[in-house]
């Protein structure tokens, strides 16, 4: 299969990658400049930039671009391994490496007044969304239209229906501390970027304490943010919400979550240099 097909089918099963392009060559090198590669996240390969010590590089570069997000420029010389060169050719090589990253899905837990209207928003916002509910008659079309997966099972058994990725938002929108105490310690230990519940401080604690009885050790519930959301005095499922998933895209974008008005001294330029461009975005859009 070539690279191309290879990328159209990363993109098809919305999974992350890295190509990995030779863009120019110099001298005897392993590859010419146009020779690619395609990176999976599992440091497996479709193609080559030339094999030995250059494409281990060149990989281990790949899977630090897939988990940061950022294209970089490598640049080698292949004359003298003893002070660090990947080779002996005599060479150089430039390598660009552009990393090709899922689209992030928002899985909602529990669908309710609020899951309901989290899934509608996220899927405006452009995510990929998934609905679990242990409820079938709640997780189908005819409840939420706009979802990209339905999953009516336990909690407990989703990883067994979908993988969960650092690219994966987990947001439980539950009926109840009994749901969240069978379903939460089965994704405790998988690599979601994000897991919030829902519900008020006391709720969490009592859900805490009761996991904690059942085995779970508790240094692990410091991945889960409950209450969910930013601090918006919202009331309707519909505001709620937006809180939930303005707390996810601060933390995906790394906002603070501050008003951009209330920033002082140097930051007052700077956040209203942001806003700006924003306004200005919005407005050339």
């Amino acid at each position: 299969m070539s690279i191309y097909l290879s990328l159209v089918e990363l993109e098809k099963a919305n999974k992350a990658g890295a190509l990995c392009m030779i863009v120019r060559s110099k001298g005897s090198t392993p590859r010419s400049a146009g020779s690619k590669m395609l990176v999976y996240a599992d440091g497996t390969i479709a193609g080559t930039v030339g094999g030995g010590e250059l494409e281990n590089r060149v990989i281990q570069e790949a899977l630090q671009a897939i988990s940061d997000g950022r294209p970089r420029m490598l640049e080698y010389q292949m004359a003298d391994p003893g002070r660090g060169d990947p080779g002996v050719c005599g060479g150089q090589v430039e390598v660009y490496v552009e990393p090709v990253r899922p689209k992030p899905t928002i899985v909602v837990i529990g669908v309710g007044h609020v899951g309901k209207a989290v899934a509608q928003l996220a899927h405006w916002l452009g995510y990929r969304v998934v609905l679990n509910d242990d409820r079938p008659d709640f997780c189908t079309p005819e409840i939420v239209p706009d979802a990209d997966q339905y999953i009516p099972t336990p909690m407990a058994e989703l990883t067994r229906h979908m993988e969960i990725t650092p690219w994966t938002y987990l947001v439980l929108t539950t009926r109840g501390v009994n749901v969240d105490v069978l379903g939460l310690p089965a994704l405790l230990d998988e690599p979601a970027a994000y897991i919030g519940l829902i519900g008020s401080q006391r709720r969490w604690e009592t859900a805490k304490k009761q996991m904690q009885e059942m085995g779970v050790p508790p240094e692990k519930f410091a991945r889960v943010r409950s209450p969910i959301g930013l601090e918006l005095n919202a009331e309707t499922p519909e505001e709620i919400a937006v809180s939930i998933m303005a707390e996810i895209i601060m933390l995906r974008e790394g906002g603070d979550g501050i008003a951009m008005s209330a920033a002082q001294d140097s930051s007052v330029s700077s956040a209203g240099t942001h806003g700006e461009k924003s306004e200005a975005a919005i407005l050339d859009a």
